[in-house]
């Protein structure tokens, strides 16, 4: 019996981490990223102290943005200031902390059961 979830088609999936960069839909990304369900991009911060509301504005300005922002932070995961967690609060989106191998595979997860998610990985 096959119990590999179905991805629907053009959703990104993270097929790897580390090296400093990503796998993801096939395709490799040195550096921190952005991913949505339909698309990935290199996002500036390289740790925690980083992630900034004005870093994370590729998300806030969507049109639909997506209710889940899954943080990975790293090797480990670190509280963010309560600031930034109000400013994705206002904006309608709940953000979750952990890091970043256990955002890859929660991404992954979500995806694939059609959620509206976004992750923010930054590289180990």
């Amino acid at each position: 019996m096959d119990i590999t979830p179905l991805i629907p088609t053009g959703r990104q999936i993270v097929k790897g981490y580390g090296d400093g960069g990503f796998t993801i839909a096939g395709l490799r990304w040195e550096g921190s990223v952005l991913v949505l369900p339909e698309r990935t991009q290199p996002w500036s911060p390289r740790d925690l102290a980083q992630v900034t509301e004005d870093s994370l504005a590729p998300l806030l300005t969507l049109e639909e943005k997506p209710r889940l922002l899954l943080l990975g932070c790293g090797q480990r995961m670190a509280p963010v200031p309560s600031a930034l967690r109000a400013a994705l609060r206002a904006a309608g989106i709940t953000l979750e902390l952990m890091d970043t191998g256990g955002a890859c595979r929660t991404f992954n997860v979500l995806v694939s059961e059609d959620r509206s998610v976004a992750a923010a990985l930054i590289a180990v």
